[in-house]
């Protein structure tokens, strides 16, 4: 049996969850594509694919072994078409780790323009906003504003994001607009917890820099919770700039000291350093810097 063609069809099943869906698609009777993954299992001695009559999932054994040879698969697929000079078109699952305040509907508009362009890529994102081993989970990429990479990954800036002050017009009138950002000190504050620094903001840099001391009323690592608190009038907070321009623009939540230079940070895709880039990672990336992708979010003037 060709082992090769087994483990494409393994990873074809692990990714449409039917063998049925495979065996259509790949022109295999649906016995001959449960043999083919029967023949991996066999070679490597460990059972791969938990199935039964109503769905077909990963073993953890399945997860590390895909994990591993599918970037080897879709290397060799774009080897082949280079050699024969034709173009593999994207296609597959592609799984992405991302920040929670993607949860907006520009970037929504975005991925569903990337998907309009490439009906063969299904879309697969983890917005859990924990730290995640791309390699040994099988993601594709992450979206993330840091500077720090894992050994073996390589980045690339796709936009900047503006985190602005914002609270709700009802929390301003009743606590007063501050006029400077010195008299933020003492102020409520709802916070994002990893970035919380002990009640303290640092604004500007070197010998100009001052510290504000703030009273954190709310620490998450949800920042949609922080933007319902902030709505609901709690307090004072950082958001990016995707998750609150609606909000500005219907007057449901104030921009606070506008004119102020407050934090703008890079939007960097991360991902395994490999000598290629499967089609279906290359195509996201190249969107997401496109005149289609994420410059269509305007930083709030």
């Amino acid at each position: 049996m060709d082992t090769l063609l087994s483990l494409r069809v393994l990873a074809a099943v692990a990714e449409q969850k039917s063998f049925a869906a495979v065996a259509e698609r790949l022109g295999l009777s649906p016995a001959m594509t449960s043999k083919h993954v029967q023949h991996v299992e066999a070679r490597i001695g460990a059972r791969l694919l938990n199935r039964n009559s109503r769905n077909v999932s990963l073993t953890e054994a399945g997860a590390r072994y895909l994990a591993t040879v599918r970037p080897l698969i879709e290397g060799l697929d774009e080897a082949e078409a280079q050699l024969s000079e034709t173009s593999v078109a994207p296609r597959g699952v592609l799984k992405v780790s991302a920040p929670v305040w993607v949860t907006n509907p520009a970037f929504a508009r975005i991925i569903a323009a990337y998907r309009l362009e490439y009906p063969e890529v299904t879309l697969d994102f983890d917005l859990s906003g924990r730290m995640v081993n791309l390699v040994e989970e099988g993601l594709d990429l992450a979206l993330r504003v840091t500077d720090t990479l894992g050994e073996g990954l390589i980045a690339r800036k796709l936009a900047e994001v503006h985190f602005p002050l914002i609270a709700s017009p009802d929390f301003l009138e009743s606590y007063g607009r501050p006029a400077s950002v010195v008299d933020l000190t003492g102020a409520p504050f709802l916070t994002y917890t990893p970035m919380a620094a002990g009640g303290r903001l640092r604004y500007g840099e070197g010998a100009d820099a001052i510290d504000i001391r703030f009273k954190p009323v709310l620490l998450s690592g949800n920042e949609t919770l922080i933007l319902m608190g902030a709505r609901e009038g709690m307090g004072f907070a950082f958001m990016p700039h995707w998750l609150v321009t609606d909000d500005i623009a219907e007057g449901r939540l104030e921009l606070v000291l506008p004119d102020t230079a407050w934090p703008r940070v890079p939007l960097r895709a991360i991902y395994p350093d490999r000598s290629y880039l499967p089609a279906k990672v290359r195509s996201f990336l190249d969107f997401l810097a496109g005149p289609k992708g994420l410059g269509t979010i305007r930083p709030l003037s």
